[in-house]
Parts: C-alpha cells; sequence; structure tokens
C-alpha cells in the first residue's frame, strides 16, 4: 500500500480534472478501486486547484456518506489522535473479532474519514482558500455533524470546526456569514456553539493565568517579546469568541416552533422511540446523547448563562468591554438564568469611573430595581460621573434616562436632591448649549419630586444665622438659614460626600445666569422654573429622553422650524451717512469737516 501511494504521489501533479472525476467513479463503483481512496485525500489540500478540491471531495463524501452507520466509532489511530467525544457511543466491539478482515477494514476505513475531516479542517482555515470553496468545505463538515453520530449531532467534529475558525489567522466574519445564514437558526447548533465557547473560554483562562504569573516573574523580563505575542494572542481570541457569542439569537421564554428546529435532523417521535425502555438505566450521559428540541430549548438557557458568564470573566479587552456593556442590558440580562450572578462584573464595571462606569449604569440599575441588588455607595458613584465630558459622550442619553430614573423616588433625603441639583446647576455653566436643555428639564423634575428643596431657587437671607449647626442637621431642614453676607455660595463642587457639599444653604443662581445666555432656547426655556413647581397637580413631569440626545445640529434644526411672530431686519428708511447717529451720543458730534483736495 505504501509503494501505491507513493507512486500516486509522484504522478499526482500530472492528473487532469477529468482523471480525477475518473477516479471518484471508480471508487464508488467498486471496493477493488479503493487504492483510489487515498490518492483523492492527497488532493483535500490548500495547495490543490480549488476546482480539484471540490470534485474531491465530493467523491469523497459520496464514498463515506453511506458507509458511516457501518464505521466504527472511532479507530486506534484516531483515537490517539483527538479525545473521545462525549457524544460518540462506546466502543465495546468484541476482541475476538480484531482479526476479523472486515472488522480491519472497517478500522482502516474510519482513520481515513478523520484524516479527510482533518484535511477538511485545514482547507477551510487557509488563507489559501477561496470564500466559495470554504463554503462548500463548512458545509461537507457540518454534514458529517449531522449523520456521523448515528443522526444525532457530533459535538466532537462542531467543536473541532470552531476552534479551527477561532485560532484561523483568516478574518472571522467570513466564516460567520456562513454559520449565521445557514446553521446558526438551528437550535442544536446553537446548543451546542454555547458548550464550545465555555471550553474555550477556560482553555484561555488558564493560559491568561499563565501568562499572568510570567509577567509577575522579573527572572523572565527577557522573554517580554513572547509575552507580548501571547498578550495579543489572547486578545485576538477574546475579540473572536465574543464575535461567535454576539450574533446568536439569544433564547426565548416562549420559543416558537420554527425556533425548535433541529440541524440532526431529530424530532420528538424519534428521540422517543430511541430511549432506553429501563429507566432505572438512564443516565446524564443518555440523556445528552437523546437530546430532544423541547430538552434542549429548556437547558439552552443555562448553557446561554455559562457561556456568557464564562465569557465576562475574561481580561477584555477595552473596545470589546465597552461594546459588551452597551448592548449586556438588552441581549443578556433578560435571558439569563439568574441575572444576580453579573453582579460582581457590573460593580468593578461601575467602580472603574468615566465612560466605562457611565456605560454600566444601564445594566446595573436594572439589576438594582428588578433583582434586588444592593450596591452601596451608588449615588456617590453617580455623583462622581457628573462631568462636563458626559454631556457630549455617546450614551449620553442613556446615561442621562437613567440619572432622572435614578432620582425619580420620593423617599430620597433632601441632601442628596440638593446636592445632585446643585450640581447639574453648576455644570450647566461649562456644558454646551443642549446640555444646558436637558439640565434645565433634570432640574425641572427634582424640584417638582422634592419640595424641601424649592428654596434652592430663591434662598431668603436673614440677619442672624447658627453657624454651630452641624451639615447633617442642616441637610434635614426644609428652608435653612443662610448668612446675611451676599455673593457667598456655601456649595462645594469639589466635594464627593454628599452630607458635606453645602447645597442646603446654597442656590440655583446658575440657573438665573442662563436667563441670558447666548443660545437663545436655552434663556427661554429656563422660564419653566418660574412655575410653582410644589403644586403637583398643575405641572407634570418633562421627558428627559426629548432633550437627552440634543446637540447643536437638533438646536439649529428646531429654530429654523420655528415659528416667530416679529423677526428683527436690517432696514433703514434712508441710507445711512455715517455710522453713528447724532441721538446715540447726545452732547458729541462726528461733523469733521474735510480740506479741499484730501478724501
Amino acid at each position: 500500500m505504501a509503494s501505491i501511494l507513493s507512486k500516486n504521489q509522484k504522478k499526482k501533479q500530472d492528473y487532469t480534472l477529468k482523471e480525477l472525476k475518473s477516479l471518484g467513479s471508480d471508487l464508488l463503483s467498486s471496493r477493488a478501486h479503493i487504492k483510489n481512496l487515498p490518492l483523492l485525500l492527497s488532493f483535500i489540500s490548500p495547495e490543490s486547484p480549488p476546482q480539484f478540491v471540490v470534485e474531491s471531495l465530493l467523491s469523497l463524501q459520496s464514498f463515506f456518506t453511506p458507509l458511516l452507520s457501518q464505521l466504527p466509532s472511532t479507530s486506534s489511530s484516531s483515537s490517539t489522535k483527538r479525545p473521545r467525544s462525549e457524544e460518540d457511543d462506546d466502543d465495546t466491539s468484541n476482541k475476538k473479532t480484531d482479526e476479523d478482515p472486515e472488522v480491519i477494514f472497517n478500522a482502516w476505513l474510519r482513520s481515513k474519514l478523520d484524516e479527510f475531516v482533518k484535511l477538511l479542517l485545514d482547507v477551510l482555515v487557509s488563507q489559501q482558500s477561496e470564500d466559495t470553496l470554504r463554503d462548500i468545505v463548512l458545509g461537507t463538515l457540518m454534514e458529517f455533524v449531522k449523520l456521523l453520530n448515528a443522526g444525532r449531532f457530533h459535538s466532537s467534529i462542531f467543536h473541532r470546526i470552531l476552534n479551527a475558525i477561532i485560532h484561523s489567522a483568516v478574518d472571522i466574519d467570513v466564516f460567520l456569514d456562513i454559520l449565521t445564514s445557514k446553521y446558526v437558526k438551528y437550535i442544536d447548533v446553537r446548543y451546542f456553539t454555547y458548550i464550545s465557547m465555555e471550553k474555550f473560554v477556560k482553555t484561555l483562562e488558564a493560559s491568561a493565568v499563565v501568562s499572568g504569573a510570567l509577567v509577575s516573574d522579573r527572572t523572565v523580563i527577557e522573554h517580554s517579546e513572547t509575552e507580548n505575542e501571547s498578550k495579543d494572542s489572547l486578545e485576538l481570541s477574546i475579540r473572536k469568541i465574543y464575535q461567535v457569542l454576539s450574533p446568536i439569537p439569544p433564547p426565548q421564554k416562549q420559543a416558537e416552533k420554527s425556533d425548535h428546529e433541529m440541524w440532526s435532523g431529530s424530532d420528538e417521535s424519534s428521540s422517543s422511540s430511541e430511549k432506553p425502555k429501563d429507566k432505572k438505566k438512564k443516565n446524564k450521559d443518555q440523556d445528552s446523547s437523546l437530546l430532544s428540541p423541547t430538552t434542549i430549548a429548556k437547558r439552552m438557557k443555562l448553557k446561554f448563562t455559562k457561556a456568557w458568564i464564562s465569557f465576562l470573566r475574561l481580561p477584555l479587552p477595552l473596545d470589546v468591554y465597552k461594546e459588551v456593556l452597551a448592548s449586556i442590558h438588552q441581549t443578556v440580562i433578560p435571558h439569563l438564568s439568574n441575572p444576580a450572578m453579573l453582579c460582581d462584573f457590573l460593580t468593578k464595571s461601575y467602580d472603574i469611573g468615566g465612560v466605562v462606569s457611565v456605560m454600566a449604569l444601564s445594566s446595573l440599575f436594572i439589576l438594582m430595581t428588578e433583582h434586588g441588588l444592593e450596591y452601596p455607595n451608588f449615588y456617590e458613584k453617580l455623583y462622581a460621573l457628573l462631568v462636563p465630558s458626559v454631556f457630549v459622550a455617546k450614551h449620553r442619553a442613556r446615561f442621562l434616562q437613567l440619572l432622572d430614573a435614578c432620582l425619580r423616588s420620593s423617599l430620597l433625603p433632601a441632601y442628596l436632591a440638593a446636592s445632585f441639583t446643585k450640581k447639574l446647576s453648576r455644570l450647566s455653566l461649562s456644558v454646551p448649549p443642549s446640555g444646558s436643555l436637558v439640565i434645565t428639564a433634570l432640574i425641572y423634575n427634582l424640584l417638582r419630586r422634592h419640595p424641601t428643596i424649592n428654596h434652592l431657587v430663591h434662598q431668603e437671607t436673614v440677619e442672624t444665622a447658627n453657624e454651630a449647626n452641624s451639615e447633617a442637621e442642616e441637610s434635614n431642614e426644609c428652608r435653612p438659614k443662610t448668612n446675611k453676607n451676599l455673593g457667598i455660595d456655601y456649595f462645594n463642587n469639589q466635594e464627593s460626600d454628599l452630607k458635606k457639599t453645602g447645597a442646603m444653604r446654597s442656590s440655583l443662581w446658575e440657573i438665573d445666569t442662563l436667563r441670558h445666555h447666548y443660545c437663545p432656547p436655552v434663556s427661554r426655556f429656563v422660564s419653566s422654573l418660574e412655575t410653582d413647581l410644589t403644586v403637583r397637580a398643575k405641572t407634570t413631569e418633562m421627558k428627559i429622553e426629548d432633550f437627552s440626545s440634543g446637540s447643536y445640529a437638533t438646536i439649529f434644526g428646531d429654530e429654523i422650524r420655528r415659528r416667530v411672530k416679529q423677526v428683527p431686519l436690517a432696514f433703514y428708511k434712508a441710507v445711512p451717512t455715517s455710522l453713528f447717529e447724532d441721538s446715540d451720543f447726545p452732547g458729541w458730534t462726528f461733523n469733521i469737516p474735510q480740506e479741499e483736495g484730501k478724501c
């Protein structure tokens, strides 16, 4: 056999496409032409012309497909190359039949099938392969996933496919386009994708721990280049895992029948008929090998949860981190079996500060309001996020809406509501006009919800003041007294402790300053605070979403669509002869006599 292979290998380049097709036809016609099998396998290579690869692939697939039920689950050669899958049946063939030629032949065929699968994976992830060829190769591999395990989903081959894709140098979008368009719609494909992703994450966690240990060890500083390469490889793998997880539709509470469609072809009747009659012999392995659509649908949320929780434990790159935080409250939290499992991830994200904290607020707010999460110093951290840059951030709209929701409770202490109101008032002087508009709306809602801070709108002065009162006592008073010295603002803008900001002794003089704002919409909108907000029956809250997405463009658009009754025009009944009129400067004259011959 070895001599035949070497002889054929030498003549491999001399074969034409027609001769290759003839070799496949001979192989399919009779077992006598079995020697064509190794030769056809030699053409499954990234170096071979694409048409030769496709022709060999079709012949080999047609040859192996009818024999899959006759082949052993593993061969002696293949079992040493890869671990045994959970779905493969236990190889209980009697050792007495080892010398049977048919058994030996089937074992050899099985080894060639394993070699065929390995060669297909090499072609799939090769940079030399064309996209059309990758589509054909991936389709062949998925057919083996469907048929090789006695009609049940072959998770081992599917795991190898995903492993090759994630570790490939080829852009993963090429593979994701094929997977999402053809296979993600099947419930068992999604189910085993979550299982594979969890396995990949555990492997990456181990490698991350090892690389972290190397970095901390000063004796291996000379290997910094290797460490950087391993770090880059780790980040690339994390990005690819996220790209695989993110487009998978999350499990639904009440999935439709179309969502229960199986790639492996199993259905309720077939799976139920294959279950063992003796209930005592049932175990977890048998249940996993006989997964029905209903069983998978029930377990889907658990696998979804394990995959995402494992992924979020990885050291995510900053761009992936932000992208996850921006969508996790919609795509992940509602579908977790226990959303409280995200509390560690979200609280750590919220403690980072800056834009990361702003993006984590949405998910953290859901856990606090819907799942009973208790987060100490939440309002202190929220107060620290109020900086001018947040009003021009990409996700400012969501943040400002959540800020309004967090301050909606009427049970908030007066000093807390006053601190937020005063902080926003101070920010209105340094943010763009769109920020001043939304700040005015936020302050309007705060004053309406908390009547105990309405004195900030008009703070009266008195002759005497009790300077010995502590800040905590002053914060509990509805109308605290202030010093008679005018022009002094007792609010400390740099103080992080809400009880010590001095907001209850201050006033909203910044809002009065906005009356003279250079942007007309801002100066007009400030007048809304002149109404008596203590009478809740006559007023309504402002919708922050109407202002949170504002910008210079939106303000300009609103102004040009606004109808005005009077428009100032530069109109003169007579052509002016000078820059100023005599009436503009009483007692002065601008009539300067000109000398002749001079301009």
